[in-house]
């Protein structure tokens, strides 16, 4: 089956370059988030951790 579906793949003109951009796309989400977590403020953080415990 996965011959099938290479021998498909390969007919379509540019196609290799999906899997790079892709991939691109997939490290930029996560070095933003990594960026995001990372420079988050600590007294935010920890307001945000004490909701639950207002009520």
């Amino acid at each position: 089956m996965l011959e099938q579906i290479k021998h498909n793949l390969e007919s379509i003109e540019g196609i290799e370059s999906y899997p790079i951009a892709s991939l691109l796309i997939f490290f930029a989400f996560f070095v933003g988030l990594a960026f995001w977590v990372f420079s988050y403020k600590k007294d935010k953080i920890k307001e945000l951790s004490n909701i639950p415990l207002n009520d």
